[in-house]
């Protein structure tokens, strides 16, 4: 995970200080790229610790299609929790938990009336045109609908993602992510968008290629600097395998929401200790 390392001194190198949203202040770019080969491991944080089974229960539940947060800290986790509380939730008219029409309602119902699911399945088609049309350059899901964007506390951040089928056989993702706290968010959203293509792969009978990052605004925030230095002084460790267990009979849309814990196993993940650092609400 070297090229964490190297966006977190772009940042520091080539950035520029700006206020914002949520009081604290950032030193941030805008536009920066980076490249994981999936095939070389699993990029999850070495030179921290990262939880990953909150990753992955994240992006289950991002894919059930829910964006109640109650049904998430269910699961143990509490990621959303600072924007799920009756001060935040009833600034829209909703009842504590329910976070709007963010990541999993766009995925699953896109366009819908929420919290009806009467929108456009977005993964159900992805599944279908990756089995029928692996040639596609369409092969997109949106999480940026303009008309709901300002009708929930947290507009998604991770706003696009676009998969590509290379020789019919290695799948490869791009995500464009408008907003990127770089030291909290980024290396959540690196794992996650590794195993969502992982898991693609497997239920369309394909191998992961590479996760391209893209990013707009890209910052630090100013109250992370020493745990952006803590962070880089220390020294990357070699990359963990992901398999996965009992997923032989997991194919196609139903295959990929059947995904639980149980089938993921996470070989060789050894990291430093974690560091924490205040969420910017």
């Amino acid at each position: 995970m070297r090229q964490y390392q190297e966006l977190l001194r772009h940042v520091l190198e080539s950035g520029s200080r700006h206020e914002d949203r949520t009081g604290v202040g950032t030193l941030s770019v805008f536009g920066y790229q980076t490249r994981y080969d999936l095939r070389a491991g699993f990029p999850i944080l070495t030179t921290k610790r990262v939880p990953f089974r909150w990753v992955a229960e994240e992006l289950f539940w991002f894919l059930t299609g829910d964006t109640n947060e109650k049904n998430l800290q269910a699961r143990g986790v509490d990621i959303w929790a600072e924007w799920a509380d009756l001060d935040h939730t009833s600034r829209f008219g909703r009842e504590e938990g329910d976070l709007g029409p963010i990541y999993g309602y766009l995925w699953r119902s896109f366009g819908g009336d929420y919290p009806t699911m009467n929108g456009f399945d977005q993964i159900a088609d992805l599944i279908r045109q990756i089995e029928t049309n692996p040639n596609s350059r369409r092969l997109i899901v949106s999480g940026w609908n303009p008309p709901t964007a300002n009708l929930v506390d947290l507009p998604p951040c991770h706003t696009l993602f676009h998969f590509k089928i290379e020789n019919e056989r290695t799948l490869h993702c791009q995500l464009y992510q408008r907003s990127a706290d770089a030291f909290l968010g980024v290396p959540f959203n690196i794992s996650s968008y590794a195993l969502l293509t992982h898991m693609i792969a497997h239920v369309c009978g394909l191998e992961p290629g590479e996760f391209i990052h893209t990013f707009g605004d890209l910052h630090i925030y100013l109250n992370h600097m020493d745990q952006v230095s803590e962070l880089l002084s220390r020294e990357p460790l070699e990359l963990p395998t992901l398999e996965f267990v009992n997923a032989d009979g997991l194919k196609g849309l139903v295959g990929l929401l059947s995904f639980k814990f149980e089938n993921l196993k996470l070989s060789g993940y050894r990291s430093h200790g974690k560091i924490s650092a205040p969420v910017a609400v």
